[in-house]
């Protein structure tokens, strides 16, 4: 067996673990996968499309938050702009807001690093989620370029919750 299709087999076998009952399990899985970067970052994306199942499609969002391949920008985008009903699906929403940080914060390319903060702006001023807005605060000041500073002087100005309020102010006063 050639390396390429042993590591398919192992990234497989992890994104199956990430469906097993035993949270632990699927924690070191996310944990595998992360290391195993890049390869696995294509087959997770793939992952996430291909199933319903909500806790196998939180940690495949929780692996690519992590990764923070610009691959996975739109996916992210995607997961912070679903309107959930849930708490546990909020929580996801957030993870997915802190990968979009990660990603504008570090990629060079103008085209990504515009889609994380169209995103990530939309999350700090939209959502009734203050988690999301709260995450989205602390990705575009992780980002720091002057559009996401603006964003976060802007979003001050109609936040009504205290927490974020506080935030964004701590961000904006350095």
């Amino acid at each position: 067996m050639n390396t390429e299709s042993s590591d398919v087999l192992k990234i497989n076998a992890f994104i199956e673990s990430l469906k097993h009952h035993n949270p632990n399990v699927s924690s070191a899985a996310v944990k595998k996968l992360v290391q195993s970067v890049p390869t696995t970052v294509q087959p997770l994306i793939d992952a996430f499309y291909n199933s319903t199942d909500q806790s196998l499609q939180a940690y495949i969002v929780q692996a690519l938050a992590q990764i923070a391949n610009p691959e996975a920008v739109d996916l992210l985008a995607e997961v912070v702009g679903t309107e959930v009903a849930n708490h546990c699906q909020g929580n996801v929403r957030r993870i997915a807001a802190r990968g979009l940080g990660l990603i504008g914060s570090t990629s060079n390319n103008p085209e990504i690093l515009q889609r994380a903060l169209e995103k990530l702006t939309w999350a700090l001023t939209t959502p009734q989620d203050w988690g999301l807005r709260y995450a989205a605060a602390v990705s575009l000041q992780e980002i720091a370029t002057p559009a996401a500073n603006t964003a976060l002087q802007q979003a001050l100005k109609q936040e009504s919750d205290k927490v974020v309020q506080a935030r964004i102010a701590a961000v904006i006063n350095g």
